[in-house]
C-alpha cells in the first residue's frame, strides 16, 4: 500500500472519496471540503493549509483517506491549546506549524480516518497514524492533533501513545418522541413553563419560523444570512470563517444536507441559523439576526431544530460547541474526544500531567451539569446517563 499527501482535495475524484465511508456525515463529504478550498475559506493566508493523507492499494485504488491541515495558528479548532503553544514557545520551542486532523471550523464528532469496506478499520487507523507521525518528524513539526474523533479512533490512538483529551458539548437525543409536546412532557413543571414562555415570546416577535433546504434558500436570504452571521462574529471581535461564495456553493452541491432555520417578520428575514444533517443527526452551526428580539434565538437555533428532528426521525441534534444555557432546553452534557502527539518528550510529559488533572475536572463538570437537566425524575430522558462520547 502507498501513502500520498495532496494539497488539493480535487486531486481525488469525489466518487472515490465519498465511497470510503458508509457514514453520511455532511462535513466529511468531498463537496464540503472541496467547497472550503475552492472558495478560499482554507489555504492562502487563512492559516489552514490542506495536506490530506491518501492510502492506495497496489492497483492504485483509493482505500483510505484522512483530511488534514498544516496550521499556523489555533483558531477555528474548538479544542483550545493556546496555553500549550504559549508554554512551548516560552521555553524556546516552535509550536507552529502543527498538523491538525479535523474538519475546519466544525466541532462535530465524526470519523477522521475514512476507509473502504475492504480495509479493516483498525488497520486503516494505524496506517494513517503512522504516516502522519512520520510526516511530522520529517517536517520537524511540534505536534499532531486529531480533533473530535470517534470513540474507537481515540481508543486506537491512545493505545499508540497519543494523549487523549476529554471535552464537553451539549446534545439532544430523540428516543422516539411523536411530537414536541411529548418531549416537553418529560420536563419538570417549572422548566416546561419556561420553554413555553420562550416560544410564545418568539412568536410575538416574528410572524413565521421555518426550516428551508439549502437548495431552496433564495439568493437574497443567503446574502442576508451571511451579513447577519458576519455581524455576530464582528461583535465579538472575530473574523467570520465562511464566506458567501462557500455558502452558495454548498447549497448547490450538497442539496438537502444543508438547511437554514429562518425567522421572518413583515420586513423579511429577521434571523437565521445554518444547519446540516445526516441520516441520523442534525448539526447546528452559525447564527445571525437583523436585530435581537426576545425568544427568537432559542426558537431559531434550538426549538425549530428539535421539531425538525422529531418530524424526520433523526436521533440526535448537535447544536454546536459550548453553551451551558442549552441544558435548560433539553440538551445534555456529552463527552467529546481529541488525541495529541507531541514530539518533544519534556513537552509531552508536561501536557500529560496537565491532562491527568484536567480529565477528572471535565468529568466532574459534566456530572454536575447533568444534575441540572430539566427532565422530571423517572422520565425516559432523565434516566439516561450522559453519553461517554458520540459515534456517528
Amino acid at each position: 500500500m502507498q501513502i500520498e499527501i495532496t494539497e488539493r482535495i480535487d486531486a481525488v475524484a469525489a466518487a472515490d472519496w465519498d465511497a470510503l465511508t458508509t457514514d453520511d456525515n455532511p462535513f466529511l463529504r468531498h463537496a464540503f471540503l472541496d467547497g472550503l478550498e475552492k472558495t478560499a475559506c482554507v489555504g492562502g493566508s487563512t492559516g489552514w493549509h490542506p495536506h490530506h493523507f491518501l492510502l492506495r492499494d497496489p492497483d492504485g485504488r483509493l482505500i483510505a483517506a484522512m483530511p488534514a491541515y498544516l496550521k499556523t495558528h489555533s483558531r477555528g479548532e474548538f479544542v483550545f491549546d493556546w496555553a500549550w503553544a504559549e508554554a512551548f514557545e516560552r521555553a524556546g520551542g516552535r509550536y507552529y506549524p502543527k498538523l491538525v486532523i479535523a474538519v475546519p471550523f466544525t466541532p462535530t464528532t465524526g470519523p477522521r480516518v475514512l476507509h473502504h469496506a475492504s480495509l479493516e478499520r483498525g488497520v486503516a487507523i494505524r496506517t494513517m497514524l503512522e504516516a502522519a507521525t512520520e510526516f511530522c518528524r520529517k517536517q520537524q513539526l511540534s505536534s499532531m492533533h486529531c480533533l473530535f474523533c470517534e470513540d474507537h479512533e481515540a481508543d486506537e490512538q491512545q493505545a499508540h501513545g497519543l494523549l487523549r483529551r476529554l471535552g464537553c458539548q451539549f446534545h439532544w437525543r430523540n428516543p422516539g418522541y411523536p411530537d414536541f409536546e411529548a418531549f416537553l412532557a418529560e420536563f419538570s413543571s417549572k422548566k416546561r413553563k419556561n420553554v413555553r414562555r420562550e416560544r410564545r415570546l418568539a412568536r410575538e416577535a416574528a410572524t413565521e419560523f421555518r426550516i428551508v433546504s439549502g437548495d431552496e434558500v433564495t439568493t437574497e436570504h443567503w446574502q442576508q444570512f451571511h451579513q447577519y452571521y458576519s455581524d455576530t462574529f464582528h461583535m465579538y471581535g472575530n473574523l467570520p470563517p465562511l464566506n458567501l461564495a462557500f455558502l452558495q456553493t454548498i447549497a448547490h452541491t450538497m442539496g438537502r444536507q444543508v438547511l437554514m432555520s429562518q425567522a421572518l417578520d413583515q420586513d423579511g428575514l429577521l434571523a437565521a441559523a445554518l444547519l446540516f444533517r445526516s441520516g441520523s443527526t442534525l448539526y447546528g452551526r452559525y447564527w445571525g439576526c437583523r436585530e435581537e428580539r426576545q425568544g427568537v434565538h432559542f426558537e431559531t437555533c434550538f426549538y425549530q431544530g428539535i421539531e425538525y428532528c422529531i418530524r424526520n426521525g433523526l436521533q440526535r441534534f448537535e447544536p454546536g460547541a459550548q453553551g451551558e444555557h442549552k441544558i435548560a432546553r433539553g440538551f445534555l452534557p456529552t463527552a467529546t474526544n481529541s488525541c495529541h502527539w507531541l514530539d518533544h518528550s519534556g513537552f509531552r510529559e508536561a501536557v500529560a500531567d496537565f491532562l491527568e488533572r484536567e480529565t477528572p475536572m471535565v468529568r466532574g463538570y459534566m456530572a454536575n451539569l447533568d444534575g441540572h437537566a430539566p427532565f422530571r425524575d423517572g422520565s425516559d430522558s432523565a434516566s439516561q446517563p450522559p453519553m461517554r462520547a458520540i459515534s456517528s
